[in-house]
């Protein structure tokens, strides 16, 4: 969705502004040709920030309702990326990922903010 938004504008160079309206998310760049990194993503973050943690008082939507405040605060919710020639210009092994934090996958929304210079004839 993201590369066919940053493809179809008038943009050739410039910036790639991406939000999620979501606390319980994030958005990443990482890794992208093997799918074991996400898998050990999920695993530290798990480590390190424990679903229904009895000292967690935020608790009303489940067990992982304030896990999933915090891995979002520790991740992040905004990414900027530069445009090259009309492409988000990411490196070989790099991708944008949008990180579920819940148990169950949630709708989430992404705000796309595209500016830069067109092309010059």
């Amino acid at each position: 969705m993201i590369d066919q938004s940053v493809a179809r504008s008038d943009v050739q160079t410039g910036l790639c502004h991406i939000f999620l309206q979501h606390t319980s998310a994030s958005l990443l760049l990482s890794e992208n040709a093997d799918p074991a990194v996400q898998v050990d993503l999920e695993h530290f973050m798990q480590r390190i920030i424990r679903d229904g943690d009895p000292a967690y008082r935020h608790t009303s939507e489940g067990p992982d309702d304030m896990s999933a405040h915090l891995r979002s605060v520790l991740t992040g919710s905004f990414l900027t990326l530069p445009v090259v020639e009309h492409r988000l210009g990411l490196g070989v092994w790099q991708g944008v990922y949008l990180w579920e934090h819940r148990y169950q996958g949630r709708k989430r929304r992404l705000v796309l903010t595209i500016q830069g210079e067109g092309r010059t004839l």
